[in-house]
């Protein structure tokens, strides 16, 4: 693990971004709530959320940061046939929040996956990536888009 001891504390933010892709008919099942297991959307949300707390005990070098901030949003996207995640994490600390908002967004789509692979087994996760950091030594980074 890196020692992190000698940096400044500065407010950081990270935020990542996914997708979980599917058919139609699996989306409107998801929009109109009639999963069986239940609301995907509002369990995604709480899984990205409670799994960025707890980074530190999933990804073995992380630091246990302390979390000023954690959103989660999940967007139906009926035209492309997916569900666009977004997590926001803040901190104020020696190190950043990119971690934690990576896993957010992963374990977020690994719940809709969970949600509805009874109905349709060929659901795909793409994408998840840093799209945007700030605060620290290094500054902001955005993603260019390759």
């Amino acid at each position: 693990m890196v020692d992190v001891g000698a940096k400044a504390e500065t407010v950081r933010e990270a935020v990542a971004r996914g997708e979980v892709v599917m058919r139609a008919s699996t989306l409107r099942m998801i929009t109109r709530g009639a999963a069986r297991k239940g609301d995907v959307l509002t369990v995604a949300q709480i899984a990205g959320i409670a799994s960025a707390k707890r980074t530190w005990e999933l990804i073995p070098l992380c630091h246990p940061i302390p979390l000023t901030g954690v959103d989660v949003t999940l967007e139906p996207d009926a035209a492309r046939g997916r569900v666009v995640i977004e997590a926001r994490v803040r901190t104020r600390g020696r190190t950043g929040a990119e971690m934690e908002a990576l896993v957010a967004v992963a374990t977020a789509a690994l719940t809709v996956y969970d949600m509805v692979k009874a109905v349709e087994r060929g659901v795909t996760i793409e994408g998840i990536r840093l799209t945007r950091k700030s605060g620290g030594k290094s500054g902001t980074y955005r993603w260019n888009g390759r």
